[in-house]
């Protein structure tokens, strides 16, 4: 049995305003400068650093602040904001307040030389005693040798070397005697020392001791074997002389250097006497000069040759220096603010550089180098987050330097297993540093998603805007700005008319009419183009000419596949129709955007229907040349249709729709109102006007919304009308949320205020349609049926159709 009819609820749809072409000054808005009196830029007040950055501004105070572990600054923004020189600026400030931190040298550990000892000093007071340690050492190199060298020493030097000599004789002339006594001799040969018959004075020669009796040569033969024992006695007790004449010699050194040290090391610990610690290595260096006082009084004197002081670690009077490895000295009053641009590992926490010597790599403390965190201990370092994670082991380094709060010197070679050559191991060094690192929105995104130690580290974020609300008050700030920029470039000041027309350019950079860009470097640049084309026209003031000029150029010089994509269009290449009307074909407009310039251009849309299974085909997505937006934006079509018309039978059709002509990738949803009514128009069967073209995205209500890149959209699309010839009907339909961001080019605003050209604000898809084709969109009647001849009942009785045919097939499919 047949369902019983039912009476279908069906929404009602308020008819929507016809739109007028947007008025000239809605297409661009002057910059009212009233409140500032000025003829150039030199009459202002210049500003620089966080201007116009108050979030920004409270966080980096905040951060600069608070000394508590982990309030290190991690700042983001865009890469044309200039966030580096601004916060380099704001941190110099908060700086000059600071204490002055303390220098620190390394010296040598005469206990293990492979671990030299790290000293800290009073800032600025470094200098001072490595100059102090090394006049001294200077000093004893002429001093000493004249003590040493002088008649008391030597007197009493002759005296230990004279009386041990007289021992030896002693010891030799009574074995000599007992020997000569028992007839025998002790002769010196070359081999030592031996022993040999004597009688009447001479030496008995071998064949006539062996005629003697065989008791007499027994005898001496006995005589010698008891005296050869007493000469080993005796030559075995001159080592011992000759090392108490070493010793003797040696008390005498250091009782003579004693005191020849006293005074000079007194005076030098007088300047540091308020440093107990270098007053325990000056101790330590005086201690080991009286062990290794040898080193002073040696005939060669010590070697200039670095490479072999290296060598001989410990044994040079080089292991009596000072290694200053950080002094500010010549920094001045406050804290030092360093910036690393290159942050290695080695310069970031310093390194251990080498001398190769006969194929070896020697080195000793002197040739510790300090990083860019010794550098800025006890102020701030900033650092180039990117630059930071593209250095292998760089940013484990800095996590593990913020961890221990101390700064260990680290060799890469090491980690990688890369050398096995003896090193060094210096003392890490006490670390109290507030670390700033800066980089674009996405890399910070997505270290934090990676890295979980990013929040433990960096706890304050200073997120630089990009732009700021265009208020008077504001363009008279970024006017300030400008002057500063000018004033700091050492270029040309610019006229009222000139900075007039920077700050309303600053608003095109925003794509805004109610917001100007904070992105400096691209406004710095305007800046200096201009004085550069100023100074080629011999005017010593920038004018608004040279603004002009400078704006022309930039997108001139970028403009070549522009140029070429025109090219195409206007040969019939490129199939784009701007006058006529068509079915199911329309203009959409996209942005293209190649090395930071964006420009727009129009593409051939174009749609296909018959009856089906309600399914529309994005042939860009289907060869996978679409994007997820774009298609999100043509399935938002499916709803529309089901959501609008035929709400008692399914939609029954196919359609196909894609951009024709395109060879590249398609993404974003600004083309779905485009889409929508290239497919209303196939649908329908009325032909839409093509010497419009529309951008927009649209919601499953039918309602238009807002797109980026209005302006190089509409441009695109005027610059392709103008080389054909304007006629008075072409124009743009743009969503009326975009009416807005409007900051047109002067020769696209004229042209609209002469009525060659026109911009139509839509906020319904009715809007568009009825534009697109002369005919009423049509409002659903209560007893909802549409308007006869409206747009929506041609849709409407064609998606019934569709249906039928359908159904008939599907009749006859189950028939057969």
């Amino acid at each position: 049995m047949a369902d019983a009819p039912h009476e279908l609820q069906l929404p009602l749809m308020p008819v929507p305003p016809a739109p007028a072409p947007l008025p000239r000054e809605a297409l661009y808005r002057r910059a009212d400068l009233t409140a500032l009196e000025f003829e150039t830029t030199t009459d202002l007040a210049p500003l620089g650093g966080l201007t116009g950055q108050p979030r920004a501004a409270d966080a980096i105070n905040f951060g600069t602040g608070i000394a508590q572990q982990g309030f290190n600054i991690f700042a983001i923004g865009s890469s044309a904001a200039h966030i580096q020189q601004s916060v380099r600026a704001r941190l110099q400030e908060a700086a000059s307040g600071k204490p002055v931190p303390a220098d620190w040298v390394y010296v040598n550990n005469f206990a293990a030389p492979h671990r030299p000892v790290a000293l800290s000093l009073p800032g600025g007071r470094a200098p001072a005693l490595e100059k102090a340690i090394h006049d001294l050492i200077e000093e004893l190199k002429i001093s000493l040798p004249a003590i040493f060298e002088g008649e008391d020493y030597q007197k009493r030097r002759a005296t230990i070397e004279q009386g041990i000599q007289a021992k030896n004789q002693a010891a030799f002339a009574a074995l000599n005697e007992k020997a000569t006594a028992q007839g025998v001799a002790i002769l010196r040969t070359p081999m030592g020392f031996g022993m040999a018959p004597v009688q009447d004075g001479k030496v008995v020669p071998p064949d006539a001791f062996n005629a003697w009796p065989e008791a007499e040569q027994q005898a001496v033969r006995d005589a010698i074997a008891a005296l050869e024992k007493e000469l080993e006695e005796t030559l075995r007790a001159l080592p011992r002389l000759e090392k108490e004449a070493r010793d003797a010699v040696r008390t005498l050194e250091r009782e003579t250097a004693q005191f020849a040290l006293a005074q000079p090391f007194e005076e030098l610990k007088t300047g540091f006497a308020d440093l107990p610690k270098v007053l325990a290595h000056i101790d330590a260096i005086r201690t080991d000069l009286l062990e290794n006082v040898q080193l002073f009084v040696a005939q060669d004197a010590p070697s200039d040759n670095p490479a072999l002081a290296a060598m001989r670690l410990g044994g040079t009077l080089e292991r009596y220096e000072v290694n200053v490895l950080v002094t500010q000295a010549d920094h001045g009053a406050g804290a030092p603010v360093i910036e690393e641009p290159h942050p290695t590992l080695a310069t970031l926490v310093g390194r251990i550089e080498y001398l190769q010597l006969q194929g070896a790599l020697v080195t000793n403390f002197r040739l510790i180098k300090a990083g860019a965190l010794h550098r800025a201990n006890g102020g701030t370092i900033l650092l180039d987050a990117r630059a930071l994670l593209t250095e292998p082991f760089s940013w484990t380094a800095l996590k593990r330097a913020l961890l221990r709060r101390e700064v260990t010197i680290e060799d890469i070679s090491r980690f990688m297993g890369l050398t096995t050559t003896v090193s060094l191991e210096p003392d890490p060094i006490p670390l109290d540093v507030k670390v700033v690192l800066f980089a674009d929105r996405t890399l910070y995104y997505m270290l934090a998603s990676l890295d979980p130690d990013i929040g433990q580290f960096f706890k304050v974020l200073a997120d630089f805007d990009d732009e700021i609300e265009r208020s008077p008050a504001n363009e008279a700030m970024l006017a300030r700005l400008i002057a500063g920029i000018a004033a700091q470039n050492g270029l040309k000041p610019l006229d009222r008319a000139a900075a007039v027309r920077v700050v309303e350019h600053a608003s095109r950079l925003a794509d805004d009419q109610e917001k100007l860009t904070l992105l400096v470097e691209r406004v710095q640049d305007l800046v200096i183009e201009a004085s550069h084309w100023a100074g080629q026209s011999g005017r010593s003031v920038i004018t608004q000419a040279d603004v002009e000029q400078a704006i022309d150029q930039q997108v001139r010089r970028a403009s070549r596949l522009r140029e070429r994509g025109q090219e195409m269009i206007l040969r019939d290449v490129a199939l784009i129709d701007t006058t006529g009307s068509r079915v199911g074909q329309i203009n959409g407009l996209s942005v293209l955007s190649l090395g930071g310039y964006a420009f727009g251009r129009p593409s051939r849309i174009t749609c296909r229907v018959h009856p089906g299974a309600g399914k529309i085909v994005d042939i860009e997505r289907e060869v996978e040349l679409g994007g997820p937006l774009h298609s999100k934006g043509v399935l938002i079509l499916s709803g529309f249709l089901a959501g609008r018309y035929a709400l008692d039978r399914p939609i029954s059709v196919a359609a196909s729709l894609v951009f024709e002509q395109s060879y590249g990738g398609v993404d974003g949803d600004s083309a779905s109102s485009a889409e929508l009514y290239a497919l209303l128009s196939a649908l329908a069967e009325i032909p839409l006007r093509q010497d419009l073209a529309v951008t927009g995205s649209v919601n499953q209500h039918g309602v238009v919304q807002a797109i980026g890149g209005v302006n190089e959209k509409i441009e695109g699309y005027f610059d392709i009308c103008v080389a054909r010839g304007l006629t008075g009907s072409q124009g743009v339909l743009i969503p009326r949320a975009n009416a807005a961001h409007l900051m047109l080019r002067a020769d696209v605003v004229a042209a609209c205020a002469a009525g060659r050209f026109a911009i139509w604000p839509i906020d319904t898809i009715d809007q568009g349609i009825a534009l697109l084709t002369g005919r009423p969109a049509g409002e659903r009647a209560p007893d909802g049926v549409w308007p006869e001849g409206s747009v929506n009942r041609m849709v409407e009785e064609r998606l019934a159709r569709f249906a039928e045919a359908r159904r008939g097939a599907d009749t006859k499919a189950d028939i057969t």
